[in-house]
């Protein structure tokens, strides 16, 4: 069942909106029922989403339905997930006192991944977010494995060794991650035994790359991971599997894609790695109390210059005007680093050559049996991570790491402070604002009423990833949460939430300010 339709389960079946969608030269005649929503958004991600000159309307007409604040609150909660750090670990205090997270579909089923965990034969804390397109396999991978590259990336030489020497011998090997998982963040039990043979190719071939005594360096270890993990991706796709099941699914991992952003925390050292246009912002405490946004990765997309220019680069001049057309990747794709996207890397011959040899499934989709336009010197795409170091600081407090679904419906610095006023109970009381809008004594009562009651009722959420959610999905002109817009939102069928927004999936870390500055003291000579 789809993923929305769970949520939805229990209201009223006529009231939910069961669409089909149908092509037509316009798609905004229909949705007059909810004035209050935005308009619609331009697709994010995927390419051949839409097909050049076609949009769609829906074949019913929606109805103006309310839902309550509960039902409201049983879909933003369906998914939300929390875990506190134990002070003290067995090895040394944690700089992390735990972290939130949550995740709200516009796609059925949802496209982003979310994954959380421990490493165990090293020290730090992997968070990370996954957000994919034409499909959710390849995000769906990378939450089951890169963060096993990773871990395996930082064991030092003689671990590794001691991993192969388990493995040859037949013993059970020590475990490598401690997961923290919703019950709806799944494992693929098909493919694991594929999974774990790339993985320990990987590992001995650090074990030949490396020498006893050698200690890994961290932004080395996560570059080779996010490298290594899309190579496995492309050669699986290429070799094939005698399973069909696993030939389907590497392929479909292949041939869809994700970004990726990725947190590791050890102590002081905060590290981001990230692919793509999914963002990490550090909630920084002024000494005023109030709080700022300090960006810690860089979007790679259009709007990043040094994007465009590095990918002009790596093309001839001749197609300096193809390359990047519509701010997007050959016209189709927004985000410039992704996993996967074996269209975009490989050669025309080897996309032809895997297809013909694949199941046909495969050939009934538009995605794959697609050559982009210009396509004369791949590959275009990379998943190479750019890698931001940032020493953690008593005054930081917290750490979002969202997919683009957040950051296009909240700047920065509200996320922050959304973020900051709800970990601290204190409200910055900023002088109210109205866009420019021409509002009457009434609607301004109104206005000052709602931030009055504000206080009150931004505790009835129990996880501050929920709370920041609610803000997206359900702010008004005004940048406070509107139940009426939160629930047309909410309540708008599968084929019309994708108009108006991307799925959201949303991590908050809470850093521990006491031990952090304890941290720093015993490191300074």
């Amino acid at each position: 069942m789809p993923v929305t339709s769970q949520l939805l389960r229990g209201l009223p079946r006529a009231k939910v909106f069961a669409t089909n969608l149908l092509p037509c030269q316009h798609h905004q005649s229909h949705i007059g029922s909810i004035p209050a929503l935005p308009a619609p958004r331009g697709s994010s991600h995927t390419w051949l989403r839409h097909q050049a000159g076609r949009c769609y309307q829906t074949s019913s007409v929606l109805h103006n339905y309310i839902l309550t604040p509960p039902q409201v609150n049983s879909i933003l909660k369906a998914n939300e997930y929390s875990f506190k750090v134990p002070e003290f670990d067995g090895k040394n205090v944690s700089s992390v006192m735990g972290f939130e997270s949550n995740q709200l579909p516009a796609n059925a089923p949802i496209e982003d991944r979310r994954s959380a965990a421990t490493c165990l034969q090293t020290r730090g804390m992997l968070l990370g977010v996954f957000d994919g397109h034409a499909g959710c396999a390849c995000a769906q991978a990378l939450s089951e494995r890169l963060f096993y590259y990773i871990a395996v990336s930082l064991l030092p030489h003689d671990t590794l060794c001691e991993l192969e020497a388990a493995v040859e011998a037949g013993r059970a090997l020590s475990p490598i991650l401690q997961w923290c998982k919703h019950p709806n963040d799944y494992f693929s039990r098909e493919a694991q035994r594929l999974y774990f043979n790339s993985l320990r190719t990987y590992w001995q071939e650090l074990i030949d790359l490396t020498s006893p005594g050698e200690v890994p360096d961290t932004r080395e270890a996560l570059l080779n991971a996010f490298k290594r993990l899309d190579s496995d991706i492309s050669l699986e796709a290429q070799v094939g599997d005698s399973s069909a099941f696993l030939h389907y699914w590497v392929l479909r991992v292949a041939f869809s894609g994700a970004t990726a952003c990725v947190a590791h925390i050890d102590g002081p050292d905060l590290f981001i790695a990230n692919a793509g246009d999914a963002r990490a912002v550090l909630g920084v405490q002024e000494e005023d109390g109030s709080f700022s946004a300090l960006t810690l990765s860089n979007d790679h997309n259009a709007q990043n210059e040094t994007e465009v220019a590095r990918i002009r680069g790596e093309h001839p001049h001749s197609e300096r005007k193809t390359v990047i057309r519509q701010d997007r990747l050959l016209g189709l794709l927004m985000p410039f680093r992704a996993f996967g996207d074996v269209k975009f890397k490989w050669s025309i011959e080897l996309q032809k050559r895997v297809l013909e040899s694949g199941p046909d499934q495969l050939h009934e989709n538009e995605h794959t049996k697609f050559i982009p336009p210009n396509y004369h010197t791949p590959p275009y795409l990379t998943a190479e991570p750019e890698i931001t170091y940032h020493r953690l600081r008593p005054q930081d407090r917290f750490l979002v790491i969202g997919s683009d679904g957040l950051w296009e419906t909240l700047h920065r610095q509200e996320v922050i402070r959304i973020v900051g006023e709800y970990l601290t109970g204190v409200h910055q009381r900023q002088p109210l604002k109205v866009g420019g809008y021409k509002v009457t004594l009434g609607q301004m009562q109104g206005l000052l009423e709602e931030r009055k009651a504000r206080v009150s009722s931004a505790f009835e959420d129990q996880n501050s990833a929920t709370h920041l959610m609610r803000h997206a999905v359900g702010n008004n002109e005004f940048g406070t949460v509107d139940h009426e817009r939160l629930s047309k939102m909410l309540s708008l069928p599968e084929e019309l939430a994708r108009m108006y927004r991307d799925d959201i999936t949303i991590i908050v870390t809470q850093f521990n300010p006491h031990v952090i500055g304890v941290q720093r003291q015993e490191e300074q000579p």
